[in-house]
């Protein structure tokens, strides 16, 4: 595992600037993960435990929508030049270095977590551990919204992507590893961004049990 988040933190070390002024407004022009957020939001405020956090948070963006929402929301990243912009962008807010596998959070601490296109660089068989972790730090009852490029294939595709290699995901089968790690999915959404590489935008909502 740690080879190939060597090369992903590497890879996105040397665009932060450039992928901070790509990204960091791109939900104003996107209704369906905007407003997926929004009632992810809604949902983990109605559990009671506000604190969130956004894995995988880039310069974080999504962690400050999340602190408008009314979330005591903070961000991790395994890149340190993404957390260096993140502070720098939103100085009120807490951002550190972390391993999606090795969060520093304490155990059932979160009401919700935040993974926005932040798995889609782990390779197939690693996606489960990753899943444990996300399991590991929430509440029981807590929220995991998950965003990733979604496939109509039977099986995940690696693909090349502009930073780093990803992988798109059959829904079904990413829901099958959210149930794996304990989770229930209760919603998903599938839509056509009109994207070059013909992937759809999929966003699967998820409570563990």
């Amino acid at each position: 595992m740690a080879k190939h988040q060597d090369e992903t933190r590497t890879a996105y070390d040397g665009v932060v600037e450039l992928y901070a002024s790509m990204f960091a407004n791109r939900l104003e022009t996107q209704p369906f993960a905007r407003n997926m957020i929004g009632t992810f939001a809604e949902l983990v405020r109605g559990t009671g435990n506000s604190r969130v956090a956004d894995v995988g948070c880039g310069p974080g963006h999504l962690t400050a929508m999340l602190h408008d929402l009314e979330l005591d929301a903070f961000g991790l990243d395994l890149s340190p030049g993404m957390v260096d912009h993140a502070r720098r962008a939103h100085p009120a807010l807490k951002f550190d270095e972390a391993r999606m596998e090795e969060l520093p959070v304490e155990d059932g601490a979160l009401g919700g977590v935040l993974a926005h296109y932040s798995m889609i660089h782990t390779p197939p068989g690693e996606l489960p551990a990753l899943l444990a972790e996300q399991a590991r730090v929430l509440a029981p009852g807590g929220l995991l919204l998950v965003s990733f490029f979604g496939t109509d294939a039977p099986e995940p595709v690696r693909f090349d992507h502009k930073v780093t290699p990803a992988y798109s995901w059959p829904a079904d089968r990413f829901a099958e590893l959210l149930a794996g790690a304990g989770f229930a999915t209760f919603a998903r959404l599938l839509h056509d961004p009109a994207s070059e590489r013909g992937f759809l935008d999929a966003h699967l909502l998820a409570r563990l049990r």
